[in-house]
């Protein structure tokens, strides 16, 4: 469906005045200086860079660091993708869709391959990214350590020193009260065998895709006021021991209620009236994509 005929389909829709908006919201000024620090974060994959976070019409832990970072770094020519635990018709995603589209003009898209920005929410797209994308993740909680470690001037200083004892340490309790690491979203990771890093709320099954990946891939902490990235074919290895590696979701023997995929992330649906659980493919636009393929 073309912008023209969204547009067509929605007439009493609510626009904003964008001549009393900068182009994308922002004013030149922080672009810049976000611009920089995503710079500096490129430069060195996996540290955490802070930035002067900007006050934004949503409420911090709503998106406002990958809000940020995606505001930033729009042109003209740019085609957007946002989504939400891997939905694009979430409120979390069309708010943010809508304001973007109504403080720059520029398209959106629902299709991962036409966007060059993808701003996501706990998910990365099952469609492999190339070099020309860029995805933007939006970060509650940027600082891997802050499990074992409360203070800030300490987990800078462990990072400094690359003292991870702490978090090696947790791993281990898990296994010997679990008989595994018990860790789910946002499972530390080692950038460039450098820093651990935190990749955002993403399943384990995502992590993986972090690893030598093609695009670039910007994390925002809005409320923390952090900026870290992890560039194009860069070492992204999860936290494991060698008699207990690292393993994604299972999904054996389970299937996309919609489209029968089974090398997709699925989500639960519970059935009431039947009282069984079905499962979906948590990436709505992928799910699409293979319907239409079946058809």
């Amino acid at each position: 469906m073309s912008r023209m005929q969204m547009t067509e389909e929605k007439p009493n829709r609510r626009t904003f005045n964008t001549a009393a908006y900068n182009f994308a919201f922002l004013d030149e000024g922080s672009k810049r200086e976000i611009r920089r620090k995503s710079l500096k974060a490129v430069a060195i994959p996996g540290y955490q860079v802070a930035f002067a976070s900007r006050e934004m019409p949503i409420g911090r832990g709503w998106g406002t660091g990958g809000l940020q970072l995606t505001l930033s770094l729009l042109g003209r020519q740019d085609i957007l993708k946002v989504i939400d635990q891997g939905n694009d018709d979430s409120v979390n995603a069309v708010s943010i869709r809508r304001l973007v589209e109504e403080t720059s003009g520029i398209s959106t898209t629902e299709a991962t391959s036409e966007a060059t920005i993808i701003q996501s929410r706990h998910r990365i797209p099952e469609e492999k990214l190339d070099q020309s994308q860029i995805l933007v993740l939006q970060v509650p909680q940027p600082e891997p350590l802050r499990k074992v470690e409360r203070r800030e001037e300490m987990t800078r200083i462990r990072h400094a020193e690359m003292d991870y004892s702490a978090m090696w340490l947790t791993l281990y309790e898990s296994i010997v009260k679990w008989g595994s690491i018990t860790l789910g979203a946002d499972y530390p990771v080692m950038v460039h065998g450098r820093y651990i890093m935190a990749p955002s709320p993403i399943p384990r099954w995502d992590t993986l895709k972090l690893h030598q990946s093609d695009h670039l891939s910007l994390f925002g902490a809005g409320r923390e006021k952090k900026i870290y990235a992890i560039p194009p074919y860069t070492n992204v290895t999860p936290l494991q021991f060698e008699d207990y590696p690292f393993e994604v979701e299972s999904f054996i023997d389970k299937s996309c209620r919609h489209c029968d995929s089974t090398h997709t992330f699925l989500d639960e649906v519970a059935d009431e009236a039947a009282g069984t659980t079905l499962y979906q493919c948590s990436d709505t636009a992928y799910c699409k994509q293979q319907q239409e393929r079946k058809a």
